[in-house]
């Protein structure tokens, strides 16, 4: 099959690898439909973090389940499905609590080869989420939205629910990238009132009003803790949403919240220390962490997208195959597409 594989930092290529086979009860092999590129690919594409060279990657996508291991009973083969990069098990405390992202039954590993023809998935019975019907069922934009069920838009609605987003809530998001933008759609989804987006990039800004965003903040570091304030009469927002995960944003996301407020934090943290005593002083409380896919799907995501309540789908700007892998990493890069799609089979 082909796979896309990383060769060194700035270098993908396409490579001919074995076709996945079940190796234990509880796997699935699926032939992936469409897959994408993450913002957090992008960390070892340009040499932030190591990673192996040879190694598979990708870690979203749907799909058509091919084969089920014996221990695989709510799946079965021919089912549509949305891939997670969780791979929560549903049996374990971390699953039970709502928090499949930490399940402590996940496999090391479990993450790459999304980006291929075919996949191996471990935690299929209660990991996988089963779409109604056939990929030719839908159209091309429901596809596309179905897709960012597998991260994405989990991501982004696991910070609004982290920081505890209610209605009537003014809430700031950190980030106009994918997260962030799908970050605005799960502020709305649950009721926020005001929705203040962080974005110094027009395409970005434009999805990020027509997702729910209120107003956009183009300034950064005290200009924007400033102009949040302003429009907040300085009392700063009832929530926000870190989707970035730098020094500098952190930083914002806590002078920007006020009194009680709750930060939800999924931005990948790129410094390990946090002064909290900020936090402290105006009682703000501080959650989120890997999002909770299959649990975020299965309880509201899937059931809005299907009925048109949202369509998080539109932060794919440009399409690619799996032949043009290296153009869509480099779309990604340079800030040319927003979310780089890859359509892999029908």
């Amino acid at each position: 099959m082909k796979a896309v594989t990383f060769i060194e930092p700035g270098k993908m290529v396409i490579t001919e690898a074995p076709k996945p086979t079940i190796e234990k009860k509880a796997d699935a092999v699926i032939r992936i439909i469409r897959a994408c590129v993450c913002g957090s690919d992008l960390w070892w594409y340009r040499g932030l973090s190591k990673r192996e060279s040879g190694s598979l990657v990708g870690h979203e996508a749907i799909g058509v389940v091919e084969s089920v291991g014996e221990a695989v009973t709510d799946i079965k083969a021919g089912d549509f499905v949305i891939v997670p990069f969780t791979h929560g098990c549903g049996y374990c405390a971390a699953c039970l609590a709502g928090f499949d992202g930490d399940c402590t039954n996940q496999e090391g590993g479990g993450n790459g080869g999304y980006q291929g023809e075919f996949l191996c998935y471990t935690n299929a019975n209660w990991g996988l989420v089963k779409i109604p019907g056939q990929p030719a069922d839908y159209s091309d934009e429901m596809l596309n939205n179905l897709l960012t069920l597998s991260d994405v838009m989990a991501t982004g609605y696991h910070a609004a629910v982290s920081a505890e987003v209610k209605p009537g809530d003014t809430v700031v998001v950190m980030g106009d990238g994918a997260v962030g933008l799908c970050g605005v759609i799960g502020a709305k989804l649950l009721g926020a009132k005001r929705i203040i987006a962080m974005s110094r990039h027009e395409d970005r800004q434009k999805l990020a009003l027509e997702f729910g965003a209120t107003d956009i903040v183009a300034e950064r570091g005290d200009e924007a803790v400033a102009k949040v304030m302003a429009l907040t009469d300085n009392a700063g927002a009832n929530a926000v949403l870190e989707c970035v995960g730098t020094e500098q944003s952190v930083a914002t996301a806590v002078a920007v919240a006020g009194a009680g407020a709750v930060i939800g934090r999924v931005g990948i943290p790129q410094k390990a220390e946090m002064n909290t005593n900020v936090l402290f002083r105006k009682n703000i409380g501080l959650r989120g962490g890997i999002a909770a896919v299959t649990t975020h799907d299965k309880a509201r995501l899937l059931d809005a997208v299907l009925k048109g309540e949202i369509n998080p789908g539109k932060v794919f700007t440009q399409r690619f195959n799996l032949d043009d892998i290296q153009a869509a990493y480099e779309a990604m890069d340079q800030r040319q597409a927003i979310k780089s799609l890859l359509v892999i089979s029908d």
